[in-house]
């Protein structure tokens, strides 16, 4: 490899501007400083870059070119132009900016001032269409009981223990043998075929329902009906039957009585509550205890202070069905039998019918000297 020296000549010049000497100086030792003298000290690197600086001096792209590829940043400085002014003049909301890691805010309803509350307020129903509001009311109530019994009956331990012995001795002893699918489509067989039993026990319920018709009601004079009403809506239905004093229609002097203008009173008689019902989801909320104050209000009013009042034996939600002749109108001395047995009433009938016999003995000692039939 042949070495090269480099050097460097200079003159010096005296004060009147004729040179003195020339010197020469020998860089042979000095390191090379610049980029390219390091490329030059080696030939292969040499070759290389002067083709790269070829291709960089021959090809240069425009930005446009070069902005392609979406991934590649675009470097070049850019400028946007402005959105041109109008002299139109708009109203703007301005908000508050919320992140975007929360939630829209939900607009929370304005407060209802007390004329838009609908008012509650508690009634003697007189017109046709009203009447048969609230008797609709009383016929869901005595459907909703069908629901009530079913699920009574579904879990009472003795029919569900009945249950599970029969599933256990079929899969032991008919089913031991047998695959799994078998066995699982033999034993959801006896489950439905469970349910389906319950729901036949349980359909009276419907029939009872239907049966509240128009006809449910006597004279407008002796059967009075109590609607609690929340604005234009019936939420709660009674209905009072008021007897007068004797045995009433069973009596045989009530027609002699009865031409002669002495049942024209109704003092010394008796008040029954025949239906009490509140709508489902008013419930628990003291409307019912409201009806039962005016239903021993309107009691002691037409049968004088020593008034008693009580719940017929079959009234709407008894589960009792008439078979045969009926008897006077809420003594429920005609012929009646139970939907169910006595047994699985014992659960859920009958503690809901102590729970209304309470609630209205509250009611009649808030009244002071009056009893309970």
């Amino acid at each position: 490899m042949k070495s090269t020296t480099y050097g460097y000549a200079y003159s010096v010049y005296d004060m009147d501007g004729s040179p003195q000497a020339v010197t020469e100086l020998d860089l042979s030792a000095c390191h090379p400083n610049s980029i390219v003298d390091r490329i030059n000290a080696m030939p292969a690197l040499k070759t290389s870059t002067a083709f790269f600086t070829f291709l960089r001096a021959n090809l240069v792209l425009p930005h446009s070119a070069m902005s392609s590829n979406p991934s590649t940043p675009n470097l070049a400085p850019t400028r946007r132009p402005l959105p041109p002014t109008t002299t139109t003049t708009t109203t703007t909301t301005r908000r508050s900016p919320t992140p975007q890691s929360s939630r829209p805010a939900t607009p929370i309803p304005a407060a209802l001032d007390d004329d838009e509350i609908p008012p509650l307020t508690l009634e003697v129903l007189s017109s046709k269409q009203d009447k048969l509001s609230a008797l609709k009311l009383i016929a869901d109530s005595i459907a909703q009981q069908r629901q009530t019994a079913s699920s009574h009956i579904i879990f009472h331990p003795f029919p569900l223990s009945c249950l599970l012995a029969t599933l256990a001795v079929t899969h032991r002893y008919l089913l031991s043998e047998s695959d799994l699918g078998t066995a699982l489509m033999i034993l959801s067989s006896l489950v439905t075929t469970y349910l389906l039993a319950v729901r036949y026990l349980t359909s009276p319920f419907i029939r009872l329902a239907e049966s509240v018709t128009p006809s449910f009601l006597g004279s407008e004079e002796e059967d009075t009906v109590i609607a609690c009403r929340y604005g234009d809506e019936i939420i709660g239905a009674t209905v009072l039957h008021i007897s007068r004093p004797g045995g009433g229609a069973s009596d045989p002097n009530f027609k002699r009585h009865k031409q002669r203008g002495s049942l024209s009173s109704f003092k010394g008689g008796k008040g029954v509550i025949r239906a009490w019902t509140v709508k489902l989801r008013y419930r628990g909320k003291g409307v019912g205890g409201d009806m039962l104050r005016e239903a021993v209000r309107l009691t002691k009013e037409k049968c004088g202070r020593d008034g008693e009042v009580g719940f017929a034996r079959g009234h709407a939600n008894a589960g009792l069905i008439p078979v045969g002749g009926k008897g006077e109108k809420g003594d429920g001395e005609g012929r009646e039998e139970m939907v169910l047995p006595e047994w699985l009433n014992r659960g859920w009938l009958r503690k809901s019918e102590r729970r209304a016999a309470q609630a209205l003995e509250r009611v009649v000692g808030e009244f002071g000297n009056g009893k309970r039939r």
